[in-house]
């Protein structure tokens, strides 16, 4: 397998690589990425005594650089994404941009290869809140932010090109991910800094809104399941039926970091925050034999262990 990772410097692209690399049948791996704010080339420094690995700075929405890196793979896995929901509602140009027209560079350039399999790393945040019960992949999709809605618009497009043009595209949609390397404007992440500064966390609204977590070495290793085994013209969900509060992530990372609620504050809720994403894996469980491994208790401590001990990482990532 050849395989050309897009976003391959960030947060989960640069741990699926790490996964790619862990397996004998794969005989190359480029990495392609922007190293816009959330991409740090240091997340790959650990790759580049493997003969195996390369590196390009490139960016999806110029077509005139990815014709020629598809020409040495047969398999492309697109993380290269804006991502973060609060971004995109004060400006949502650069979603529509990457998230949109860069899938579609890619899907055009795919399209003039024979024999390339194309992936596409969407999220649950496609179909929208859901106050009980669980989504499917056949569930409709009412993305609610204009970062759902772009990244929706890229799996319709995806669709269209399997369904139009006979592109061997598989999409997988997962819920919220983390672990080590994430950049930290996120929930988990961002709470263990702000802890370490002496600040407080906040949450949004009541803190009542639920998501899924999933160790992004599961997500990783489903991705892979699904580069490799998924079917054709096929959506696979991926979650850990590990639905926690903003309110619960909070109190454990305070209980974990030695902190009481005194450390927590609670701020104006953003515009359109969805109360509940939950999504059915029960097709890649059947399919692909996806399967959680990762405890929710145990991934957390690794993960607040791994900020405190990795402060020179991101220490220039935040501000004082």
């Amino acid at each position: 397998m050849k395989i050309l990772v897009t976003g391959g410097a960030g947060f989960i692209g640069s741990h699926f690589i790490r996964k790619l690399l862990s397996v004998k049948e794969v005989q190359k791996v480029l990495a392609l990425d922007n190293l816009t704010y959330a991409g740090k080339i240091e997340n790959l420094f650990e790759f580049e005594n493997d003969s195996r690995f390369s590196f390009v700075k490139g960016d999806i929405r110029d077509p005139s650089i990815l014709s020629e890196l598809i020409e040495e793979v047969n398999s492309v896995v697109n993380f290269a994404a804006e991502s973060h929901v609060d971004r995109s509602i004060a400006d949502s140009s650069n979603f529509i941009s990457t998230n949109i027209v860069g899938t579609y560079n890619l899907l055009e350039a795919v399209k003039k290869q024979k024999g390339i399999r194309y992936l596409q790393v969407s999220t649950d945040e496609v179909y929208g809140s859901i106050p009980i019960g669980h989504w499917t992949e056949d569930s409709p999709l009412l993305p609610n932010s204009p970062y759902s809605a772009s990244k929706a618009s890229a799996d319709l497009l995806v669709r269209a090109f399997n369904v139009t043009y006979g592109v061997d595209t598989v999409i997988t949609r997962c819920s919220n991910n983390f672990g080590s390397h994430q950049y930290p404007e996120k929930l988990i992440p961002l709470s263990i800094i702000k802890l370490m500064r002496g600040k407080k966390i906040q949450i949004y609204g009541n803190g009542l809104n639920v998501r899924d977590w999933l160790h992004v070495t599961d997500h990783c290793e489903g991705i892979y399941l699904a580069l490799i085994r998924g079917k054709s013209g096929s959506v696979y969900n991926f979650g850990a039926n590990t639905e926690k509060t903003n309110l619960e992530i909070s109190d454990l990372i305070l209980n974990q970091m030695g902190f009481n609620k005194s450390s927590m504050e609670f701020v104006v809720d953003r515009f359109g925050h969805d109360l509940r994403y939950a999504v059915s894996f029960d097709k890649a469980r059947l399919e692909l034999g996806f399967k959680p491994k990762v405890p929710f208790e145990v991934g957390i401590k690794e993960t607040i262990d791994w900020y405190i001990n990795n402060e020179a990482w991101w220490k220039d990532l935040v501000s004082p």
